[in-house]
């Protein structure tokens, strides 16, 4: 019987700072941020929430939000006659009741990313889908983002735990209908590129002559092993708690290339080297540590396309920088790195072809 999950007088609000009941994308997500429809909703969740019977709704908090495409919410609850609070991780997402990615968290958790997971890689609990609110909910879990610990001197090795958690999710390969290859990578790619070159038409010349570069790399990537890969791996979708790495947002998980979250990963620290430091080999050391693990672990033919996916991921930063005005300054930065190692990459690999 699902628990009786009520208003209470102590309710302490909404917070919302990204106003995203004004999102027309995400019209339906005005239901989620209202604490009567919201508790009766949980009420009658299809998958009883565990442990809550009883539980009173004390605030509601907007924490993220991507517009037109989705946004987090969290719940916090506490259960009757307990002052102790846990909060819920909501979930919206344009177009998607929810449904497939609680399923899919709840299948990660039978393959072995269960909260208590010996080796210490785990997913957070999927506590339940909410058909009325078109969202699912996690619980969230303590700690603190990978990000903020990778620039402290425990940087390297935390990597290093990284690349086994990534080399975990690549063997135990959870089932997955979708597939996402080189060629929809360089769409994304090239379509990112298009439209720097639209806003600021003095980098269309070297934003053109990148493409065709990126083309001929990509070439060099075709007709390689696919298993389930995260797709959107870096820092910010990993929680570290002590020993234990909570993995978050499997919204792009996929059939796909290993070498892409590897590659992906490197790429988003390398643009933070560039951001916060002003030199894009400031975590080398970082760098380093995730590919030379995740080498050691699947073979040396993967340090090749994992030096190619961190290439492509700084292209796409190009595009990203301009999104936001805290990273604009690094657009130029980047343009210059992505063409200097461009070069050097496909020069290298017509070498290594002629010596073959």
């Amino acid at each position: 019987m699902a628990p009786s999950v009520e208003h209470p007088a102590g309710f302490r609000g909404v917070t919302d700072p990204f106003s995203i009941d004004r999102d027309p994308a995400l019209s339906h997500v005005a239901e989620a941020l209202d604490p009567v429809a919201v508790a009766r909703a949980f009420a009658l969740a299809k998958f009883p929430l565990e442990n809550l019977s009883g539980a009173r709704l004390r605030a509601i908090r907007v924490t993220r939000h991507k517009p037109g495409r989705r946004c987090v919410i969290e719940y916090d609850l506490a259960a009757a006659g307990d002052s102790a609070e846990m909060t819920l991780i909501g979930k919206i997402q344009r177009k998607r009741s929810g449904r497939s990615a609680f399923e899919l968290s709840r299948a990660f958790a039978v393959n072995g990313f269960h909260g208590t997971a010996e080796d210490g890689v785990s997913v957070p609990d999927a506590v339940a889908y909410v058909k009325k609110l078109g969202l699912w909910l996690q619980r969230k879990v303590p700690g603190q983002e990978a990000t903020a610990l990778l620039v402290t001197p425990a940087g390297p090795r935390l990597a290093s735990g990284i690349a086994e958690a990534a080399f975990k999710i690549h063997r135990r390969n959870v089932p997955v209908r979708h597939s996402h290859g080189i060629d929809d990578e360089m769409e994304i790619l090239e379509s990112c590129l298009d439209q720097v070159g639209l806003a600021k038409p003095a980098w269309k010349f070297r934003l053109e002559r990148m493409k065709l570069f990126a083309e001929r790399l990509a070439q060099t990537l075709g007709n390689r092993e696919t298993c389930g890969i995260y797709r959107d791996f870096y820092a910010d979708q990993i929680i570290v708690d002590d020993a234990r790495l909570w993995l978050l947002d499997f919204d792009l998980y996929c059939q796909g290339d290993p070498a892409l979250d590897i590659g992906n990963f490197i790429g988003h620290v390398t643009e933070l080297s560039l951001r916060v430091y002003g030199f894009p080999q400031a975590l080398a050391a970082v760098e380093q540590a995730i590919e030379d693990r995740y080498v050691a672990l699947a073979g040396e033919s993967m340090r090749y396309p994992i030096r190619a996916y961190t290439l492509l991921t700084l292209l796409r930063h190009i595009y990203i920088s301009t999104l936001h005005e805290s990273r604009q300054h690094t657009t130029e930065w980047l343009i210059t790195l992505c063409e200097l190692r461009l070069v050097d990459m496909l020069c290298n690999s017509f070498k290594s072809s002629r010596n073959r």
